[in-house]
């Protein structure tokens, strides 16, 4: 491919397959980045004009967690700094996650915010939306990060940028359909997104509603033929587990390749495996061939029905975050560093129950008391066993509450793969609706 080729895009609407090569442009020659004002905490007052922060300024997505005011006489002492509905604000510290452009556009939320220093405000005569999308491209984003690297915290100008070169088309009708394009697939991707957020919504109403909360001694919500079935039984966890012994081998002693036995990893447990673990749906890492498992007991060995909690945390939400083992489909798997495998002494709790059981928030609130540690929180055998669960004596009734819970869960698991499908698909086409060569 020529270099003239590079400067044309794979992908073209057919209104501008003869409009020749993209214009060659600095970043300083499409936008500027207007800063906001340094105000200070101090300022901070409990209502009034909307403050806009760094910590507002998502990915693609305005935050509205912990939102902070300044006077409203502000608003006229600072007009200048006003943003408005429909602007482009970029974070310039910490700009990038993830090699992710932290920009977003204002929505009615901010509409009339004030903009903080370390914000930025896409200034351009350009179409913006198209400055939006091309600013986000891989090699834009490699671009910047490059020129940020080294700082702690990365701070971002832009003088650092400006001479990074792009391609842009002569035709802002062009533009303007480029970024039509992607903001119409960004409103499909954002509609699925609120369906996915009203899901996991309804999910955590029916945890509440399913499960006793402190002080009752039944749920709120009852399937219709267990309403006459009277109280809950409430027991200690360790009345109804025993705790096996865990190994503590580290991720240098795991693989995704090869192995005999495969092996829980309490960072998985925080970050990807499903609430009831089924080994055919989860992707397990193996004990290296050569770690020597023969001091393993048999007895250490996961069953279906066993409880694995990751005992260590930086984050109180997550600190004997747990799952459940629902199927394992005749392979072998252990529970490994900094987790507590407990099972049941006798059978209690109908499989599949006890997973949902361990999220319900009075025994969530009830391990978060239990916890200890100052940087890092963990929760020991002795604490988790104190903590106090209630169960349905019939376990149809538990049954019931599983699969309605896991249904949902299915749902939640389809739609969030749905979502990610379409920003696969977004990020394809971004690749072919803009040239490649950007240096």
């Amino acid at each position: 491919m020529n270099k003239k080729k590079k400067s044309i895009p794979e992908l073209r609407f057919p209104e501008f397959k003869n409009e020749g090569e993209w214009e060659k442009k600095n970043l300083g020659n499409v936008f500027s980045i207007f800063q906001g004002f340094a105000f200070s905490s101090e300022d901070s007052v409990s209502s009034g004009t909307r403050w806009l922060k760094i910590a507002d300024v998502g990915i693609q997505q305005m935050k509205e967690d912990n939102p902070t005011y300044l006077p409203s006489g502000y608003k006229e002492d600072y007009q200048r700094f006003l943003v408005k509905k429909g602007d482009f604000v970029m974070a310039l510290t910490r700009p990038i996650l993830n090699m992710e452009l932290k920009i977003a556009q204002v929505d009615d939320t901010f509409h009339n915010a004030l903009l903080n220093q370390r914000v930025g405000k896409i200034v351009t005569s350009n179409n913006a939306n198209f400055i939006y999308y091309i600013i986000q491209t891989s090699k834009i984003v490699e671009s910047i990060n490059k020129n940020i690297a080294g700082n702690e915290p990365p701070n971002l100008s832009f003088q650092q940028i400006e001479d990074i070169e792009i391609f842009i088309p002569r035709k802002k009708s062009e533009q303007q359909k480029i970024a039509a394009c992607l903001s119409s697939l960004d409103e499909i991707i954002e509609a699925q997104s609120l369906k996915l957020m009203a899901l996991k919504d309804h999910k955590n109403g029916l945890m509440q509603n399913l499960f006793p909360q402190e002080g009752e001694k039944a749920p709120k919500y009852r399937f219709p033929e267990f309403i006459k079935e009277g109280n809950w039984i409430k027991e200690n966890v360790g009345d109804v587990y025993d705790f096996k012994v865990t190994n503590s081998f580290a991720r240098e002693c795991l693989n995704y390749e090869n192995g005999s036995v495969k092996n829980i990893h309490y960072g998985d447990i925080h970050t990807k495996f499903n609430t009831l673990f089924d080994i055919t749906k989860e992707d397990v890492p193996y004990i290296n061939p050569d770690v020597p498992i023969e001091k393993i007991r048999k007895e250490c060995y996961c069953i279906a029905g066993d409880i694995v909690f990751a005992d260590a945390s930086e984050d109180m939400n997550d600190v004997g975050k747990s799952i459940e083992i629902v199927n394992l489909n005749k392979e072998k798997l252990v529970s490994g560093l900094h987790t507590l495998l407990a099972r049941q002494k006798e059978k209690k709790l109908a499989i599949g129950f006890g997973g949902y059981l361990f999220k319900s928030d009075w025994v969530r609130k009830q391990i978060q008391r239990e916890a200890q540690g100052a940087k890092v929180l963990g929760i020991s055998v002795t604490r988790i066993s104190n903590v106090q669960i209630s169960y349905p004596k019939n376990q149809k009734e538990q049954q019931d509450i599983s699969s309605c819970l896991s249904s949902l869960d299915e749902i939640i698991t389809t739609q969030t793969k749905k979502i990610e499908q379409l920003k696969r698909h977004k990020k394809g086409l971004m690749q072919g609706l803009f040239p490649k060569m950007i240096n």
